[in-house]
């Protein structure tokens, strides 16, 4: 790969990483454990090659997540590291070599401790005294939150050893295979919706800030290391294992001492064979050095320590019928076939149903309904269709077509030219409301303080608001039957839905939720179209020729005012007083009037969206990418790519200072 290509590619890497990171560790998985190693080793691969092609904020050179708010801070006076990951017995033999060459230099006898990869939320315990005083999640590796309640409500957590002693060990909160069949059935009875995973589960559960909700939940733990203990000098690894079960722990029942590699390498694959045997999720099997003290000399990275690698193990596969191809719908209109399938057991979960992501996903594989499939478990959570066999169809197998209306609520579904998904265009649908009503409330579009995720949830499960109109019915009593004494609260959400009211037309505009179209747009749009009339009236030739719009965003915006809800929709906010004329700008400053201002790297002063402001205030534009159109490149700290494409294209560049100095 050329530098460029790999430039390119480090800048689609990083931010989709970081966005499956923080989704993670947040206990909400948007892809499979297979899926991010592969992106993960992609991007080491990358900077391995060009290491000035590493950047600060790369996931590599980071651990964990986030702290939640809500709990306290808790810094691991020795950190809670990450495994590095291997994918092959090759790369653990590689491993080995270096282990080797370590041991040989320092004369000490090499043996490994072979333990499986549990797949939970990583924590510290700390006694002192043998009495059980505090307990944290991992967090970032360095602070974690300090979820010492919660933690008290696992039965497996000894709250006082066998020993008077000062210790502080690491374990893996999970929830077992069975007990997580269990608590989703019981969810299925109580109509709540079910986990997606156990590791999500137990992540979640521990996280909670109630911690009696973390106690109705069947959480355990297995302990697989000492952080610190003063008092004992531990020779060996495995010494200290068998030492934390005599106290009292719940130590990880899977730790096989090795002598060798080879003893290693047959160890990962008996632990491999009898993977659904095994009670608990597994997402690998872990190979450490046994000597502490040689691990001493081996020392850690930032990251990782150099003594241990993960072996992951490769995706379990088997075949099943698949029955039919339905269709749901998300909270954003995102139209998605899901693949139900005769109930086949993977990686010790029963699967029947699981997504076929889109359109091109299934045309490209020529699935069709009655096909004979092979599931594959990536990482022991989502289940994906990876093959058809072909050689095994009758003929009465039925290709399957997307449909041409929402199944929820019969609006017309629309592909976009260069996008894989189908959208219902359904501002009404029922799949699309709390997403709608969110978005439609929220501070740029029409502003209505009080009406956070929680109560719009809330008035939507009591069949007050079943779209977006029915805000401006809600009456006082309404409001008030949310909260207790919420006569307050009440007059002021009142208040604020009747002060939307009056917002200039683009809120409105932007609060429809077009596709495509946001703040920046609709102020342009309604600098066009000064009525919501006139806006509904464009034809799409017309839009076509307004500055910023393309074929595929007029298309967006003439579909959308053609549908049957959305014309609905705006009668009744007109019944309803809602504004629908654009404000007129009186002496309006255009100093910026014809120039484009590209933002990068962090400003000291503002926000990129205040900064954004200050230019359209003043006619300018703002765009994400550098071209010979740009005007001016607004550079922070850590600016990247965007200012090394100006520099070579002789934009000028401006700082913060004298971005101040223009728009005084």
């Amino acid at each position: 790969m050329e530098l460029e290509q790999a430039r390119k590619r480090v800048e689609e890497l990083v931010p989709l990483l970081k966005y499956y990171t923080q989704m993670y560790f947040d206990d909400k998985q948007v892809v499979s454990d297979y899926e991010y190693d592969m992106l993960m080793k992609e991007l080491k691969g990358i900077e391995k090659e060009y290491p000035e092609l590493i950047r600060e904020d790369s996931p590599t050179q980071r651990v964990g997540a986030s702290i939640k708010k809500g709990f306290e801070k808790v810094t691991h006076e020795i950190p809670l590291q990450s495994l590095q990951d291997v994918f092959s017995f090759e790369e653990v033999r590689e491993f080995d070599t270096r282990m080797q060459k370590a041991a040989k230099e320092n004369g000490a006898e090499l043996k490994y401790v072979v333990e499986t990869k549990i797949d939970g939320l990583s924590a510290a315990l700390e006694y002192k005294n043998g009495i059980f005083v505090r307990g944290a999640t991992r967090g970032n590796g360095t602070v974690g939150e300090d979820v010492t309640e919660n933690l008290k409500t696992v039965k497996s957590i000894p709250k006082k050893l066998k020993e008077p002693i000062d210790i502080v060990v690491r374990g893996e909160v999970f929830i077992g295979k069975e007990e997580f069949e269990k608590l989703n059935a019981d969810r299925l009875v109580d109509e709540e919706e079910v986990f997606a995973n156990a590791r999500n589960a137990a992540a979640g559960s521990l996280r909670q800030l109630d911690s009696r909700i973390t106690a109705k939940r069947p959480l355990d733990i297995y302990i697989f290391n000492v952080q610190k203990c003063d008092s004992i000098d531990f020779k060996s690894h495995y010494e200290s294992l068998l030492y934390l079960e005599k106290i009292g722990f719940n130590v990880n029942p899977v730790k096989i001492l090795c002598n060798n590699i080879d003893e290693a390498i047959s160890a990962i694959e008996k632990i491999g064979q009898d993977r659904e045997k095994i009670s608990f999720g597994i997402d690998g099997a872990v190979v450490k050095v046994d000597d502490l003290a040689l691990r001493e000399k081996i020392g850690t990275t930032y990251k990782t320590p150099k003594w241990a690698v993960a072996y992951k193990y490769p995706p379990e596969k088997k075949e099943t019928k698949l029955k039919d191809i339905v269709c749901q719908v998300g909270r954003t209109g995102a139209i998605t076939p899901m693949a139900i399938l005769e109930p086949v057991v993977v990686a010790g979960s029963k699967i029947s149903k699981t997504t076929l992501h889109n359109e091109d996903f299934i045309k490209e594989r020529d699935i069709r309904i009655g096909d004979t499939v092979v599931i594959q478990k990536a990482g022991d959570v989502i289940p994906e269709v990876v093959e058809v066999k072909k050689k095994k169809r009758t003929g009465e197998e039925v290709p399957f077509e997307m449909p041409t209306t929402c199944p929820i609520c019969g609006a017309q579904t629309i592909r976009e030219e260069g996008e894989v998904a189908w959208y219902c265009n359904g501002v009404e649908c029922p799949a699309k409301l709390q997403r709608g009503i969110e978005h439609f409330v929220s501070r740029e579009a029409m502003d209505i303080t009080g009406l956070g995720e929680a109560i719009v949830e809330e008035l939507i499960k009591r069949g007050l608001i079943s779209n977006i109109a029915d805000i401006y019915k809600l009456t006082f009593e309404d409001i008030a039957s949310l909260k207790k004494n919420g006569k307050k609260f009440a007059q002021n959400l009142i208040d604020a839905i009747e002060e939307s009211k009056h917002r200039d037309l683009y809120r409105l505009v932007n609060a429809l939720g077009i596709r495509h179209v946001g703040v920046k747009l609709a102020k342009s749009l309604c600098k066009n179209y000064d009525t919501m009339d006139k806006l509904m009236k464009a034809s799409y030739e017309s839009l076509c020729m307004k500055e910023e719009v393309g074929k595929i965003i007029a298309k967006s915006i003439y579909n959308f005012f053609r549908e049957e809800q959305t014309i609905d929709l705006i009668k009744r906010l007109k019944e309803y007083g809602v504004n629908m004329v654009a404000e007129k700008e009186e002496g309006a400053d255009d100093r910026f009037a014809g120039m484009t201002f590209v933002l990068t790297g962090t400003l000291e002063k503002y926000s990129r969206d205040e900064a954004s402001e200050i230019i359209e205030k003043f006619g300018g534009k703002t765009s994400g990418t550098v071209s010979k159109k740009t005007t001016y490149v607004l550079a922070g700290e850590s600016a990247g790519s965007k200012l090394v494409k100006a520099q070579e294209l002789g934009i000028r560049i401006i700082t913060e200072q004298e971005f101040d100095e223009m728009s005084r």
